[in-house]
């Protein structure tokens, strides 16, 4: 990630390490509880609504190369059951834990037997500037991937009939009579007969029957 412009220390999700200083090893913990940022989650299928509390603990650990991020986001996410389509609410719990980088550091770390494309690097790398650090990306990537791809609003949730979309869940005996279209002919022809039986009964004569008396005449 390329060097911003410039971090408002105003944003709830900018954190400030001039506290914990450069020295390795110094650690330091926070709680804070931030309103979401928009689009905080799948987009279409499930995530935590805008402006919902997230609570954030955080450790912060002073390193040769930055500062070490490590905490977990807890809020309430809300979406839709894929089977039936029901809203649906899940707590959210997100792990993370990122490194963010003096800009001035030594890579103390990378290797140096390969030549490196410096510009393609730091495209996935997190900076410190003038000691912020913006967790926003970070936490996006934690909520969706501890989010489900595919949320239910319970394991065995059957879902919605495929004839008529009622929720099988509100009537576990729901069924429609399925009809084999091999005797549906039949059915009709056996309809077609029983017409011609009450015609008979009533004492009239089967329509086609009346139609040739009317021809004979």
């Amino acid at each position: 990630m390329a060097l911003n412009a410039r971090l408002d220390h105003r944003n709830p999700l900018v954190f400030d390490t001039h506290e914990l200083g450069r020295r390795p090893g110094a650690l330091q913990r926070l709680t804070r509880s931030i309103d979401a940022p928009n689009d905080l989650g799948i987009q279409g299928v499930i995530g935590v609504p805008e402006g919902a509390p997230v609570k954030l603990d955080l450790r912060l650990e002073s390193v040769m190369e930055g500062v070490l991020v490590t905490g977990t986001a807890r809020a309430q996410a809300k979406g839709e059951c894929v089977r039936c389509l029901e809203p649906l609410e899940l707590s959210l719990e997100a792990d993370f834990q990122e490194m963010f980088s003096y800009p001035d550091a030594d890579d103390r770390g990378r290797p140096t037997a390969e030549p490196v494309d410096d510009a393609e690097e730091d495209e996935d790398r997190l900076f410190i500037e003038d000691g912020l650090f913006d967790l926003e990306p970070v936490l996006r990537d934690a909520v969706v991937l501890a989010l489900p791809m595919q949320p239910v609003c319970q394991d065995d949730c059957p879902g919605l009939c495929s004839e008529c979309g009622a929720r099988l869940a509100d009537d576990p005996d729901h069924h429609h009579d399925a009809v084999d279209i091999r005797w549906a002919a039949l059915q009709g022809l056996a309809g077609s007969l029983e017409d011609g039986e009450k015609d008979e009964i009533s004492g009239e004569a089967p329509r086609p029957a009346r139609a040739n008396e009317k021809q004979e005449k």
